[in-house]
């Protein structure tokens, strides 16, 4: 589960960034259901942290203590990836497909112009 997870979290933040360039190929309802998910995945991360820390108290095989370890030591990476996701995602909430449709031209051309918009 926590491999999973941690692929997850690369897949989900690389496709985010490659969306950074383009967010405007995001709707709302995408952005807002990231953003519902990975907050709940963060708040699982003590869920994991907490079983894995009463695997490690209990007299273990040396190749089940090494996996527990190896688990262990996802958990800030995967920490650390969901954050960054979480942060991506509000970023990208206000360039979605809707918020530039309900913005007229003169206001797309200002921000072009002001470089906050890239063609």
């Amino acid at each position: 589960m926590i491999d999973g997870l941690s692929d997850e979290v690369e897949k989900q933040s690389a496709n985010l960034e490659a969306c950074r360039s383009k967010p405007y190929v995001l709707d709302n309802h995408t952005v807002s259901r990231i953003i519902t998910v990975y907050s709940a995945q963060a708040e699982d991360l003590g869920l994991y942290e907490g079983q894995l820390t009463q695997w490690k108290n209990l007299n273990l095989m040396p190749l089940q203590r090494q996996e527990v370890d190896r688990l262990a030591a996802q958990i800030p990476m995967i920490r650390e990836g969901i954050a960054a996701i979480l942060v991506l995602a509000e970023e990208l909430k206000e360039c979605t497909i809707e918020t530039v449709l309900n913005k007229s031209d003169l206001e797309l051309g200002l921000e072009f112009l002001l470089g906050k918009r890239k063609p």
